[in-house]
């Protein structure tokens, strides 16, 4: 008779994990918790045949799409894999309660406090709030780095229709991709999820116009921003930050792809073509944002005499470790031309191209002409989250590549 009982309440907790396992397709209203702030961003989970997810998450207008997301136990896990990120919630009902874990020296630790609820998405505010504030325009930012004891610029681009608000901050090295957010009252809220970053934005609009508030970054980054209306407003030349040393006109390299074949700008596939390496990593969301625009950028352009070599830099200069993370990418996004494993991402990545001055963010883009001479290094990428800036970028680059294969 014991072992009768047993039996029934082993398959009674066998039958309530299946009908935990099993979610219908539906949106979720997500944050992360920085201490007492929300941090929110939306889900959209939909089952697919083999028993797993499709997860989208939502910032604004992007829609990003995650790793297969799968049950176990009575826990959702939606990875990035690309950046060694997993969301892990236990799923109760409407509710979900968990963290985002990042995997660090192989180990996987909590990094912050996650929830979601069943629902509508929205942002800061349940229901469109009525204001008197206007702060859509262009926005000449400082953000305060008190470990420098100085300050970055970036231009902010900040775009409001009724209460809701939707923009992002452009810098020299990149930008802030899709944020999306509220005006309440005289203050802005912003946020933005992407699986390797976590941007919150917060802010006092004064009576004067400026906006003045702190940006928490991470697990636990804080940067005090300042911002003021200036229509002038720009970045230094994205063209003057890397350059070649006096006396350079080429660049030489030799590094591997991920099976340990040596590839050089002197093999015969790159000789009398355009050649356009990417510097990247896997470790970096604008880096995915440049290489969503190359791959098909190059297979439609590839017939012309044109090539792409991507330089990843990696938190491991080990094959055996990188390897395999730039082979996901690879997949991930379909990309056709090589990616080779160039260093590691620190101060020194320089060294491993030694006629550069430096490299000073990623990606950064080298423009090679058909006689090997570097013509133009590009340093960062305007995403699609920039609007103009973005249409601009890829109106440049083709002007460029077209320009080069004329000569």
């Amino acid at each position: 008779m014991k072992q009768f009982f047993a039996t029934l309440l082993a398959l009674s907790y066998f039958y309530s994990a299946v009908a935990q396992t099993s979610l219908p397709k539906s949106t979720w209203r997500a944050a992360l918790q920085r201490g007492n702030h929300d941090l929110p961003f939306g889900l959209e989970i939909t089952p697919k045949t083999n028993g797993k997810y499709e997860v989208v998450v939502i910032n604004g207008a992007e829609r990003l799409a995650m790793d297969e997301a799968y049950m176990e136990g009575d826990s959702l896990h939606i990875p990035m894999l690309i950046f060694d990120s997993d969301l892990v919630a236990k799923v109760s009902g409407n509710q979900m309660k968990g963290s985002w874990k990042k995997n660090r020296n192989g180990k996987w630790v909590s990094v912050l406090p996650f929830k979601a609820e069943k629902g509508n998405v929205y942002w800061f505010a349940k229901t469109p709030q009525a204001t008197t504030k206007n702060i859509s325009g262009k926005y000449a930012t400082y953000f305060q780095r008190p470990e420098r004891k100085d300050s970055s610029f970036a231009v902010g681009i900040l775009d409001q229709k009724g209460s809701k608000l939707a923009g992002t901050f452009l810098t020299p090295t990149g930008d802030y991709r899709y944020l999306a957010g509220d005006i309440i009252g005289d203050s802005l809220f912003m946020s933005c999820y992407d699986g390797s970053h976590a941007f919150l934005f917060r802010a006092a609009i004064l009576p004067n116009g400026q906006i003045k508030g702190g940006l928490w970054s991470g697990i636990s980054g804080y940067q005090p921003f300042t911002a003021t209306l200036d229509p002038s407003a720009a970045l230094p030349s994205p063209t003057a930050l890397t350059y070649l040393k006096p006396g350079y006109e080429t660049l030489d390299f030799s590094f591997p792809d991920t099976k340990g074949n040596l590839i050089s700008l002197k093999d015969d596939r790159y000789k009398g073509k355009v050649v356009v390496l990417q510097i990247s990593g896997t470790w970096c969301p604008n880096c995915m944002d440049e290489t969503r625009f190359m791959v098909p950028w190059y297979k439609k352009n590839a017939s012309r005499g044109v090539e792409i070599i991507g330089l990843m830099f990696e938190r491991s200069g080990d094959l055996k470790v990188s390897g395999p993370k730039i082979d996901f990418m690879g997949k991930r996004f379909g990309v056709p031309y090589p990616l080779l494993l160039a260093g590691i991402v620190d101060a020194n990545a320089g060294k491993a191209l030694p006629a550069l001055n430096n490299i000073s963010g990623y990606p950064t883009t080298i423009f090679i002409d058909k006689k090997g001479r570097v013509r133009e290094i590009h340093t960062g990428f305007s995403g699609p989250g920039t609007g103009k800036y973005y249409d601009e970028f890829i109106e440049d680059f083709n002007a460029l590549i077209n320009k080069l294969l004329s000569e």
